[in-house]
């Protein structure tokens, strides 16, 4: 029997993904209407109201089922619960890169991962050169730019 990975995020990333759900599933009924609607206006062969209605139907249900998936494999983890001298998902590490520039993120789920916003998933080049290392250790990690360097400057888990 097969086991389910158990997929790991922050509650706020947890909300997000319940917040979505709720709203695909309210849309759900309207794209039903939408599809009744346009059933009415007849020949169905050449009915872009129908056919776009019946697309975005199929989007939906995708959506809904793997947001589904998602929330039932979801193992919610607290940073501020944690401690130790390695990074583990949920921390918030400070690099310094190969200028001496500061850079911050934190190692969040994949659903989560903004780097924009200095939330990068566990399972990216930098996130997974990250688990397990420790203050003051050199970071090479290749992605899609080129060779990058970093040392670790802070890890906190808040």
């Amino acid at each position: 029997m097969a086991s389910v990975e158990k997929l790991p995020m922050l509650a706020e990333g947890h909300a997000k993904l319940e917040a979505e759900l709720k709203a695909l599933r309210v849309e759900r009924p309207l794209i039903v209407d939408a599809i009744e609607e346009a059933r009415a206006h007849g020949d169905l062969s050449e009915n872009a109201e129908y056919h776009a209605a019946k697309e975005r139907q199929g989007q939906v249900e995708a959506a809904i089922s793997d947001l589904e998936d998602k929330i039932s494999r979801a193992h919610i983890i607290d940073p501020t619960t944690l401690s130790g001298d390695r990074i583990v998902f949920g921390a918030t590490v400070t690099l310094l890169d190969d200028t001496d520039k500061p850079v911050r993120y934190q190692i969040v789920g994949q659903a989560e991962a903004d780097a924009k916003v200095g939330r990068i998933s566990y399972n990216s080049p930098l996130g997974r050169a990250l688990i397990g290392r420790r203050v003051d250790d050199e970071i090479e990690v290749t992605v899609p730019s080129g060779d990058k360097f970093y040392v670790v400057q802070k890890l906190e888990f808040i």
